[in-house]
């Protein structure tokens, strides 16, 4: 199964991972590692995580306070945002088409 970044996905992602490593070396390569285990885990079981809307879902992530919020199909998993689970919840819904 694929997986596809929306633009400002990826941005996220990249900007939590520069984020962390200011605050300690490595850290942010941490947080990108654990965001990657948290994609595999959706890869492995896309059904199972928790139900936002339609076929949007999120997975939290183990040790940060991060959430993936994707939308699934049979044939892709599209990576909507990297969302912060303690700030703006609901911000991330305008890229929902």
């Amino acid at each position: 199964m694929k997986v596809k970044f929306l633009l400002p996905a990826r941005r996220e992602l990249n900007e939590v991972v520069r984020y962390y490593n200011t605050q300690r070396a490595h850290l942010g390569d941490e947080f990108r590692d654990e965001a990657w285990e948290t994609i595999q885990r959706i890869k492995n079981f896309p059904l199972a995580w928790h139900p936002l809307g339609g076929i949007v879902r999120r997975c939290q992530m183990q040790r940060f306070p991060y959430g993936i919020i994707y939308a699934a199909s049979e044939l892709e998993i599209v990576i909507i945002a990297v969302a912060h689970l303690h700030q703006k919840p609901e911000y991330w819904r305008s890229r929902v088409q």
